[in-house]
């Protein structure tokens, strides 16, 4: 097929242990997952009804890799999350069932002009100019779910310059990952390539040019990358 332009390069992230890559469609975000970032910001929780936004897989920085710091913000803030990778898809899946179409995990940085997103709050408008911009989504190597299954125990932590921010175990979360793919799969056909950032603890603080993340999903996955 001949297009009028130049096709895009395709959004990929590594996987572990493999010469092959990953290759990202859609990345779907869940907002307060965790009850104590969520009493940070000042929010309530309705289980009733989670909260979702997404990303454009462009926005993709993967490990090792520079994220640039966002025009347009004078307090940008660091989310750490577990991310997961999708194998398969589909709707209305049953959350028993979620599991199965999982291919990998790692650990990721949803970024976010926090002042961008406290003005759409104020005016009930969407979030997209606070989080699905340029370079918002750095994440590490995927492990694939036969290297390695995170389980509740599991520990997500974020450092910064060297000094713990952020700390957690995955069971604190309060939609359950066979949850989140489940309320997901109600209002989109999730499909291969797709990534959902799970949610981040608190300890949510602003990022300054020249500062240096590693985040790790205990020995399973660990992305660094330094803010410029």
């Amino acid at each position: 097929m001949t297009y009028v332009i130049a096709t895009p390069e395709p959004t990929s992230v590594p996987v572990i242990g493999s010469d092959s890559r990953f290759p990202v469609r859609r990345i779907f975000c869940i907002g307060r997952n965790y009850s104590d970032h969520a009493k940070e910001m000042g929010s309530t929780v309705d289980r009733s009804n989670p909260v979702f936004f997404t990303k454009p897989a462009d926005a993709v920085v993967t490990d090792g890799a520079n994220a640039p710091y966002p025009p347009a913000t004078a307090n940008l803030h660091h989310e750490v999350e577990m991310v997961v990778a999708l194998a398969r898809g589909g709707t209305g899946i049953d959350p028993h069932h979620a599991n199965t179409l999982i291919f990998g995990h790692a650990v990721g940085l949803d970024l976010t002009r926090r002042d961008l997103q406290a003005q759409a709050k104020d005016k009930g408008l969407p979030w997209d100019t606070a989080k699905a911009f340029d370079h918002s989504a750095p994440i590490s190597a995927i492990r694939r779910v036969a290297d390695g299954v995170p389980s509740g125990a599991t520990e997500l932590r974020l450092h910064v310059n060297g000094q713990l921010r952020q700390k957690t175990r995955l069971d604190a979360m309060i939609w359950s990952v066979p949850e989140i793919i489940a309320e997901l799969s109600a209002l989109f056909e999730l499909k291969a390539g797709d990534l959902i950032f799970t949610g981040t603890p608190a300890g949510v603080s602003a990022l300054q040019p020249g500062d240096t993340l590693l985040a790790e999903l205990d020995e399973l996955a660990r992305l660094h990358t330094l803010i410029c």
